[in-house]
């Protein structure tokens, strides 16, 4: 069964959490989002350093991420075009939260160190 969203943020003080968790949930947004504090990233960069996410996933991940405001796209005019992906001014406004995400999942969680599982 579906869970419904709400539509607004006034149901309780949990629902501002809910809002953010929306904005940034599926398995790889907060990867990249890990990945663009780094800085300004060519599609292939970032899929080389998430190398089981799949060109679509990805594709669909970015395009999210720019349409919620997070990642700016910058095209250029080349042959064959250039296309670059940073964070916008919001986009490093959820660094404290990505870096906290990290370093709660280092102290309380067990994984396989390797690239495809964690984040270094």
């Amino acid at each position: 069964m579906t869970r419904i969203r709400h539509k607004s943020l006034e149901c309780s003080p949990g629902c501002a959490v809910e809002a953010t968790l929306q904005l940034i949930d599926g398995k790889w947004k907060g990867v990249i989002l890990y990945h663009l504090f780094q800085g300004t990233l060519r599609f292939n960069e970032i899929r080389k350093r998430l190398p089981n996410i799949t060109q679509r996933m990805l594709t669909t991940q970015l395009r999210e991420l720019e349409r919620d405001g997070f990642v700016l796209r910058t095209v250029y005019p080349e042959v064959p075009p250039k296309v670059e992906y940073s964070l916008t001014s919001r986009g490093q406004t959820l660094e404290p939260v990505i870096m906290a995400l990290k370093k709660w999942g280092d102290e309380h969680t067990q994984f396989q160190h390797s690239h495809d599982v964690c984040v270094e």
